[in-house]
């Protein structure tokens, strides 16, 4: 359902925890206690979701939007909605199509360490971030892939001009991941959703080259044997698969 995409239930959830707020204060109750109970709302509305980075991100919501307003001094009711200013800035960097994207999350330093000893490139050879966000995958892949043409396409105008900016070894354009050709990259870079994985392991098959690679953070194809997979010490994964061919590399049911 539409109102279940990200991150449309942390909105919901952060103006749930200031509808309480401000009613318990009409009401008559104490400022320390209608903050209380507005934040006990917002840590409950995030305890419903499964991920612990989205819990943490709805259960702070309310909080820190607090914080961040106790300079507004005398303003009143127009200071009150200072407050929608975070969600607008959130609208506009995580516009509404990406919502049934993966979040905002950083590749950790050095997670692609291993990955040139199990997938070599030959010089000048194409790589794609697809879904490049601010760059942090584009740094790592510039690095472990000096000689390759490292690219990223980020759907978010913005975050791609911040990965321009951080990466510039890389070319970063704003676009679709899903809309993108992938037929003349060597290797692909995912850290994308669960759900995501057959519909990114369909269009590899579709469009990549037999013998190119798809590399996804944190994330396995469902029923589908790995070319190699290790285990950071954070305790995420890096799964690598090889296209082989349409006909021996059907996407899994």
């Amino acid at each position: 359902m539409w109102i279940t995409r990200w991150p449309l239930p942390a909105l919901l959830s952060w103006l749930a925890a200031w509808f309480i707020y401000s009613t318990a204060s009409a009401a008559g109750l104490a400022s320390g206690p209608a903050l209380a109970l507005g934040a006990a709302v917002g840590a409950a509305l995030g305890w419903l979701h499964g991920a612990r980075w989205r819990r943490l991100i709805i259960a702070l919501g309310f909080p820190v939007s607090v914080l961040a307003l106790g300079w507004q001094g005398g303003l009143g009711v127009l200071g009150g909605l200072l407050w929608l200013a975070p969600l607008a800035l959130l609208w506009w960097l995580y516009p509404k199509r990406s919502w049934s994207e993966a979040p905002l999350f950083p590749t950790p330093r050095g997670a692609l360490d291993q990955l040139p000893a199990a997938a070599p490139l030959p010089p000048q050879a194409r790589v794609l971030d697809a879904g490049c966000g601010v760059g942090d995958g584009l740094r790592e892949l510039v690095h472990i892939y000096p000689q390759a043409r490292v690219e990223g396409v980020e759907w978010s105008r913005p975050l791609a001009l911040l990965a321009r900016w951080r990466v510039r070894r890389a070319t970063v354009r704003q676009g679709d991941l899903w809309a993108d050709n992938w037929a003349p990259f060597a290797l692909i870079y995912v850290f994308q959703r669960p759900e995501s994985m057959p519909r990114v392991w369909a269009k590899a098959c579709a469009e990549l080259a037999p013998g190119a690679w798809l590399v996804s953070l944190d994330f396995a194809i469902p029923d589908l044997t790995p070319t190699a997979s290790w285990q950071l010490p954070n305790g995420q994964f890096v799964w690598l698969y090889r296209q082989q061919g349409n006909a021996a590399s059907m996407p899994p049911n």
